[in-house]
């Protein structure tokens, strides 16, 4: 995971590497992420990794999204993300929530996935997805979940 995200830290705005230090993280996300990988043989491709620790099951927290650069733009995340929401629907959480830079490339895809804005800290965005409200595209969600477990080697 380490190398993934070294790979993807210039992908993050601000550049990963600049906010935490990356193998502490990727040992923090190992612990205590629920993770959606996406894998091309022995290497990690994609990953979302959710904090589900909230013992009132009011919001999963996503705390990372990350794509190797070869691979944006061809839906990886936008799969990787709808099996976690699936997945955090599954488990009962009212919310999922995010925090992103207002200047992210991936805001698209969270607003277009349903994340809407909760507040404004600076040129932080916090956004959240109402999990209570049945998804049309759920079914298609749970396919791609599938699809990307079986990627794994």
């Amino acid at each position: 995971m380490w190398a993934h995200l070294s790979a993807c830290a210039n992908s993050f705005t601000p550049p990963l590497d600049l906010r935490v230090a990356i193998p502490d993280y990727a040992a923090k996300l190992v612990a205590r992420a629920e993770r959606f990988e996406a894998w091309k043989g022995p290497t990690l491709i994609g990953l979302v990794a959710v904090y589900c620790n909230d013992p009132a099951r009011v919001a999963a927290f996503v705390t990372s999204v990350s794509v190797v650069p070869e691979r944006t733009r061809m839906g990886l995340g936008r799969r990787l993300l709808a099996a976690a929401i699936t997945h955090g629907r599954s488990l009962g959480f009212a919310r999922m929530a995010l925090s992103v830079d207002c200047g992210a490339s991936a805001l698209g895809l969270y607003r277009d996935l349903g994340f809407t804005e909760d507040a404004r800290d600076g040129a932080t965005l916090h956004l959240s997805l109402d999990l209570t409200v049945p998804c049309p595209d759920a079914s298609e969600w749970a396919t791609a979940q599938e699809r990307d477990r079986e990627a794994r080697p």
